[in-house]
This record gives structure tokens, sequence and C-alpha cells, in this order.
């Protein structure tokens, strides 16, 4: 469709088309030479502070996709979220279903997440998925791991039986099963447990055929999430690109600057195996995407190894280096994950849609880098003032 305009009221798209008359009373935003792009949406976040969701904000990512969280700290994202139109929206897996000592329940020990329940038996699927349900959990996140692509090995981890009666309870509850995987036979299980997407894409080989034609007739989405590869298994870290960029670093805390400077790795209590590489994920993402399976950009942004709403910058110019095309990327960004997570009143640019909007110099559908010379951002239809945000930042960091 050809349009130049769209009239918002409301905080709702109201009209899209080519020369729309303004109403006599209508805030006019010129866009010239720009792009308007519905609200980013990160399907792959690990959110703990209301000021993640501000920061997110402010580079344009209007919904965020947590993928863990507890009910102590989702409780009051979800009411910020809900009652303020200067952070972005989230949705949350709440607590992710693992084993005792198994992934994630490492960060416990540091602090990261008070002790959340886990589960031993795969009879215990049920509970633990209505007990979910009953927190508000939009989907379960169901955690395979064994630590192997991390350099440790030998974790405690979900096992088959468990796997099936996960996804078969949160099916009975009108839940999406979402899989944490490291591992391509990880992944197999997985989709062949009915998984409805896979929440990273793995790092130990190379895709195989089979592997590829599974997916796309099991109808999963994909959620690769190449950048935190690139960090942990490649001599790069892609966000080091766009921290100098003069229209998001004054936008970016300075601690995570700081840290999006500075090689993560170096503070790891591990060393990533030497077969681990992002460069698997990579033919992974772009022979998923030949094969029409869907695929959402997520950057498992966490301080400090990523920036929430600057990495997913960094994440669709991975993608197109994956293979995507720029407008592929996009879509991995706006419509496809709101198709996937069923957020019909978001991820478009239509009448009856939210207006959550970003508007960019440049076309990015003909270069993916141009999604960061942001000169805009709306939530609900309400302008997100980026300059008083930036100053709030410079404030604070001066105390």
């Amino acid at each position: 469709m050809d349009a130049d305009s769209v009239l918002v009221r409301d905080g709702v798209i109201a009209e899209v088309g080519s020369g729309l008359p303004a109403p006599s009373d209508a805030e006019i935003v010129e866009g010239s030479g720009g792009t308007l792009l519905p609200g980013l949406i990160d399907a792959h976040t690990h959110t703990l502070t209301v000021a993640e969701l501000e920061q997110a904000l402010a580079f344009g990512v209007t919904t965020e996709l947590d993928m863990f969280c507890v009910p102590k700290l989702l409780g009051p994202l979800r009411a910020a979220a809900a009652s303020r139109v200067d952070i972005a929206d989230i949705r949350s897996a709440g607590i992710g279903a693992t084993v005792p000592s198994g992934h994630p329940t490492q960060l416990v020990e540091v602090g990261v997440y008070p002790p959340f329940p886990t589960l031993s038996h795969a009879d215990e699927a049920a509970a633990f998925v209505s007990a979910r349900a009953r927190e508000g959990s939009d989907y379960l996140k169901i955690l395979v791991e064994d630590g192997s692509t991390m350099g440790w090995g030998g974790q405690p981890r979900l096992s088959p039986e468990m796997i099936t009666a996960l996804v078969t309870a949160a099916h009975a509850q009108q839940l999406r099963a979402v899989a944490h995987v490291s591992t391509q036979a990880d992944a197999r299980h997985c989709v062949a447990a009915g998984v409805d997407g896979l929440a990273h894409l793995f790092v130990d080989q190379l895709p195989d055929a089979a592997f590829v034609r599974q997916a796309a007739a099991a109808g999963i989405f994909a959620i690769p999430t190449i950048t935190i590869f690139e960090m942990l298994y490649s001599s790069g870290r892609r966000e080091t690109g766009y921290v100098d960029h003069p229209r998001l670093w004054p936008y970016l805390d300075p601690a995570v600057r700081t840290a999006l400077q500075s090689d993560w790795r170096e503070h790891l209590s591990w060393q990533p195996p030497d077969w681990a590489s992002a460069e698997h994920t990579k033919q992974a993402t772009r022979l998923l995407q030949q094969a029409s399976v869907p695929i959402l950009a997520g950057t498992d942004v966490a301080y400090p190894r990523a920036g929430h709403g600057l990495s997913l910058h960094a994440e669709l110019a991975a993608l197109v280096d994956a293979g995507l095309t720029p407008t592929a990327a996009l879509t991995a960004a706006t419509s496809a994950p709101a198709d996937a997570f069923g957020l019909t009143d978001r991820g478009r640019i239509e009448p009856g849609r939210q207006a959550d909007l970003l508007l960019v110099d440049g076309d990015p559908t003909s270069e993916i880098t141009a999604t960061g010379e942001i000169t805009g951002v709306w939530r609900h239809g309400h302008h997100f003032d980026r300059d008083t945000y930036q100053a709030t930042l410079e404030t604070t960091h001066n105390q």
C-alpha cells in the first residue's frame, strides 16, 4: 500500500493513506525523507527494572517479550507498563521450567533472582504450568540446557518426558510453549514435542536439511539471538558499532555504554568451547527463513552483556548478514513477533492498531542501519521525549 499519511486518534491508528486531510486540531509531524515503522518488538529479553523499559523505548522498542522473570520483579514492571506511556510495554514468560540446580538456577546464587520453583518429574508439569498461569505468565519458557555449549556441561536438565509433559500442559492452559535450546539435538526434540517456538537457535553444529524440514512442517517460529552468540563465540561484538552513533549513544545509560565497550567475556567464570560458533546460528537462520519458518528478532538482552533497545538494532543488522533482506529483518521485529505471540493490537501500521510508532531518517528497507537514525518514537500515540530522557541520564550520571 502506497501511503504518506497516518492519522492517530486516542492512541490508535485511525487512518492510513495518501494525502489524508489533517483535522483542524491535529498535531502534524513531518516525516519527509524518512520512514515510519511500527514500534519494534524485541522477542527475547530479560527485563529486571522499569529503567530498562524506559531505555528500550528511547531506541524505538515499544514492546519487550521477557523470557524469564519472577513475580516479585515482574509485578512492578507490569504495573508500570500498564500505567505509563513513557516506557516500553512488556509480556513475560514469568518463571521458566527447569529442574533443581538446572539452568538458570545459578542466577539465584549470584543474587539476580530470588529462589524460584522447579520441577523434578514429568507428573509435576501440569501443576507447574497451572501455577505460572495463575501468576499471569503470557507464555511458557522451557529451558533445555546442560551447559555443554557454555563450557561446563553435565548440568541437570529437563528429560524428554518432562519437555513433552510441559508442552502438553502449556497448551491445555492456552499458553504458547517456547523452548530455550543451544544444540541441534535439543532443537529437534523440542520441535517433535510440539513447542511453538525456539528461543535460540543452536551453536553446536551446522543445521542439517532434516531439521529444517522438521521445523517448517511443524509450523514453529525461531528467535535466533545472533548478537549474543557473536559476543560469546566470536571475536567481535556488534553493538560496539552502535554505541558511538550520534542518534543512539546519547540515549544509552553510561554504565551500559561502558559495559558494551568492554569484552564481557573477560568476566566469565567459564570459557566457551571452540566448536560452538555463532556461524552455526546464522546458517540455521538463513535456511529456516528460506523454508518459510518465521524468524523473530530477539536479543537475549541482560545487563551487562547487551543494552535494552540498542541491541535490537544490532540484531536487525545481524539478521541481514545472516541472509534476510532488510524488509524481512524489519518484519522479524514487528509483525512476525506480533503474530507469533498473538499481539493483535500492534506490529503493523494499519487502522485499529495502537499507535506504537518509530520514525527514522532514510529507508531501512534498503539499508537496515537506518533504523538507528531515530527522529521520533510514540507509544499509544504519545510522543516519547528523547531530549528530556537524555537530560535525565546526564543528570543522574553526574550526581
